[in-house]
């Protein structure tokens, strides 16, 4: 494996490869086909393969895939970015989500002169030492919120408080010099939970009057939940935003953009050094700038909010009791009833029933990501035939008797 959560280690048994995928469907090397409800982790939001990405893809490749200098492109993602972020006055193409939100923090303690970052726990942010400290996603699926060979000393500069805790960040701020606080506006590697009424306003209100930097990891909510993103949502204002996964249209990519005096502290016209062999790279540039001018040709927000409500309306159907959580194309299932919120209220469901849930919904057809600490997402390549299906598998899974591992059902 290589990335840890496809080893099925939150769920158990043998995963599965991939042989080839199209529209909201998988293929694996065996010749079973999936619904797919993972979508490579959020970047395949027009599906799989679709036409106008292949084609875009295919063009650029003729003219060369590589060129480690400044192209076309980057120019044009750039214009994009801060046409539909208003936040963004300046942006840096990197490879991927981890490099954008490394590139942040380093930023911003550069251009603060602070050392000290305030994050959230269960808020993943990729594998950077900083921020590997009670995150989410694989290192929560796997038991170990920490990693090894994170310095004790470095990780002492982080402060973890748990989400929607205004109160803990008042407190954090009085004792300590803040350079940032980076935040996924929408949390979405522990489950998927939202902020509570005042809280990211709260949290813009800190950072400006104590001069700390506040930081969105908009990875997977960009271009995703909305053409703005979370902050078109919220109406709330970063200084930096993280972007990547639906920006390369299933190429690896990642950016990261905001106040034009902070960027500009960035080389080679300031001190903080950041740099990459294939920043900018034309393949992944095309493909994501394919994606995101047909997702607004065709209006795909509107299109995903109501496919999102179908598929709401099948599971609530199916399973009345649990928590259901959606936001336009991303969604999660909870084992439990009571209201979740932040990371300690996510860890309350029964993953052993969700273990179950999944392998009954693998073996007829139905992809989810196994884990239960895992958002899911929906395409523009989904039909109301694989949601009707879906609700039906869904169902099925739920009613199986298993007194071990639907006890709690």
């Amino acid at each position: 494996m290589n990335s840890p959560v496809r080893a099925f280690r939150g769920v158990g048994g043998e995963p599965f490869f991939v042989e080839r995928a199209s529209g909201a469907h998988i293929w694996d090397v065996d010749g079973r086909e999936l619904i797919d409800y993972v979508g490579t982790w959020g970047p395949a939001i027009l599906g799989h393969a679709p036409r106008v990405v292949v084609e875009a893809v295919e063009s650029a490749a003729r003219r060369g895939v590589s060129f480690g200098i400044p192209n076309p492109f980057e120019v044009e993602m750039a214009r994009l970015l801060s046409e539909w972020v208003p936040s963004i006055e300046k942006v840096r193409m990197v490879n991927s989500g981890t490099e954008a939100t490394m590139s942040c923090i380093r930023l911003a303690r550069g251009f603060t002169g602070r050392d000290v970052l305030i994050k959230f726990a269960g808020c993943y942010h990729g594998h950077v030492d900083s921020l590997l400290v009670k995150a989410g996603s694989g290192a929560l699926t796997h038991g170990r919120p920490d990693s090894a060979g994170v310095p004790e000393a470095l990780a002492r500069l982080t402060i973890t408080l748990p989400f929607n805790d205004a109160e803990a960040v008042e407190q954090a701020f009085r004792n300590e010099r803040i350079a940032a606080v980076i935040l996924e506006p929408i949390p979405a590697n522990a489950g998927l939970f939202f902020p509570k009424p005042g809280f990211l306003e709260t949290l813009r209100t800190l950072c400006r009057e104590n001069g700390a930097l506040l930081l969105f990891d908009e990875v997977m909510t960009g271009f995703r939940v909305a053409r703005g993103g979370a902050q078109e949502l919220y109406g709330v204002t970063p200084d930096l935003t993280a972007l990547g996964k639906v920006i390369g249209g299933g190429l690896p990519v990642g950016a990261f953009g905001g106040r034009a005096e902070i960027m500009d502290m960035l080389a080679p016209d300031g001190p903080v050094y950041q740099a990459g062999t294939l920043s900018g790279n034309p393949l992944a540039m095309a493909a994501g700038l394919a994606q995101l001018r047909e997702l607004e040709r065709v209006n795909g927000w509107a299109t995903l909010e109501k496919l999102g409500a179908q598929f709401e309306q099948v599971v609530r159907a199916a399973c009345p009791k649990h928590v259901f959580h959606r936001i336009g194309s991303m969604f999660c299932l909870f084992f439990q009833e009571e209201e979740v919120y932040d990371l300690a209220s996510a860890q309350r469901g029964d993953a052993k029933a969700f273990a179950a849930f999944f392998h009954a919904c693998l073996r007829e057809g139905v992809y989810f990501a196994p884990s239960p600490y895992e958002t899911g997402f929906l395409s523009l390549a989904h039909t109301e035939a694989d949601i009707r299906r879906t609700g039906e598998v869904v169902a099925a899974a739920l009613s199986k008797p298993c007194k071990d591992s639907f006890s709690r059902l």
